[in-house]
């Protein structure tokens, strides 16, 4: 392990090279800060069946699916009983999408199709008609046709071979939409909301004070942190090109600090204005190193058998300690993660030491930011 004294003076390049000024944070249209009240998704949820497969189905045990099965051919005028049903080619299932905030009759929507009972795979199915239900439990639209389950699963003789995970297929497209929707944004007193994804007092406040600077004082004003109120007393068959310039503004926004670190991955994510104020670290390492070995102890005998005798497996055990030398104890002016991250590196610090090393930080209240692990 390289010194920290090493370290730091490696750390400290960039800054004795001249670093760049951190970038100012630039403007960001509406569009990408949020979205206005009343415009949303709605999901969709139904419960159908899967014919055609290969063998790969449903077993017998199932009773929902014999029952499912059963109602679909009662529909369609053919009485069976239970015991007429014994084919491993269906699968009952769960079927879910997502219906846009505005939608009209026929358009199209991808839907994801689960099996629900003991199918092995639902590869070279096909989704008999499936409606699609709201919250409401009203029907929106109908899902039918051929999945695609991108992976397969087989097996014979109790040898089997999967790949991903074939019990969930997608069916793009596969959904006809036979409920028209269409969100309302604008209010009965002539009010729209804008609703922030980040919330941020600074953020709304500009908000306001751009559409104010566009529309006339008094058009905007920021309710909250996430809300900003905005006031439409024009034609209301021109509220789209309202919206659509609306929605065109920019803004500077407040960006909160954060650092984002993935540690199954080795990943740190940080904003490059993200400051770590003056901090000692001391770093130390001591590896510890535990050695097995077995041997096994054979009783010699020269004729005959003994029942009573047996090997003897003796485990002699071997412990290294080896306690690095050169650590140092070494103070971090103010700097930004970014420049750490990047000192780290060049040292030759895996990504692992380097979290460990932020949280550290964190904890003696230098990195002024929220660490968020994934």
């Amino acid at each position: 392990m390289l010194c920290l004294l090493r370290l730091l003076a490696l750390l400290l390049v960039p800054v004795a090279l001249g670093s760049p000024a951190l970038a100012s944070a630039q403007e960001v249209s509406l569009r990408g800060l949020g979205r206005f009240d009343g415009w949303r998704e709605n999901a969709l949820i139904g419960y159908g069946l899967v014919t055609g497969l290969a063998g790969s189905g449903d077993t017998r045990r199932s009773a929902v699916t014999r029952q499912a099965l059963r109602n679909v051919l009662n529909r369609l005028g053919t009485t069976v009983t239970d015991d007429q049903i014994s084919s491993r080619n269906v699968a009952v299932v769960m079927v879910i999408g997502t219906l846009p905030a505005s939608a009209n009759v026929g358009d199209r929507i991808d839907v994801t199709v689960s099996s629900i009972g003991d199918a092995r795979s639902l590869a070279g199915g096909t989704l008999l008609m499936t409606p699609m239900l709201g919250p409401d439990q009203h029907p929106y639209a109908l899902a039918q046709g051929a999945l695609v389950a991108g992976g397969y699963s087989f097996e014979s003789d109790l040898n089997q071979q999967q790949r991903n995970y074939p019990t969930t297929a997608m069916l793009q497209g596969g959904a006809t939409v036979e409920t028209a929707v269409n969100a309302t944004i604008l209010r009965s007193d002539g009010q729209l909301s804008f609703l922030l994804s980040d919330p941020s007092f600074g953020t709304a406040q500009r908000i306001a004070e751009t559409v104010n600077n566009r529309f006339g004082f008094g058009s905007a004003i920021a309710k909250s942190a996430d809300e900003v109120k905005i006031r439409y007393a024009g034609d209301p068959a021109q509220l789209t090109n309202f919206l659509a310039q609306i929605e065109a503004l920019s803004v500077r926004p407040d960006r909160a600090p954060r650092v984002v670190v993935n540690e199954r991955t080795g990943t740190i994510v940080a904003g490059g204005d993200v400051m770590i104020s003056s901090v000692a670290i001391s770093q130390g390492d001591i590896k510890v190193t535990i050695k097995a070995e077995n041997i096994a102890s054979q009783p010699n005998f020269y004729s005959g058998f003994a029942s009573d005798v047996r090997s003897l497996i003796v485990t002699n055990t071997k412990l290294d300690v080896d306690d690095s030398v050169g650590d140092t104890v070494v103070s971090f002016p103010n700097t930004t993660v970014s420049d750490l991250v990047q000192g780290l590196s060049r040292a030759r610090v895996n990504t692992r030491r380097m979290i460990s090393i932020l949280q550290a930080i964190k904890t003696a209240g230098a990195l002024h930011a929220d660490i968020i692990v994934q």
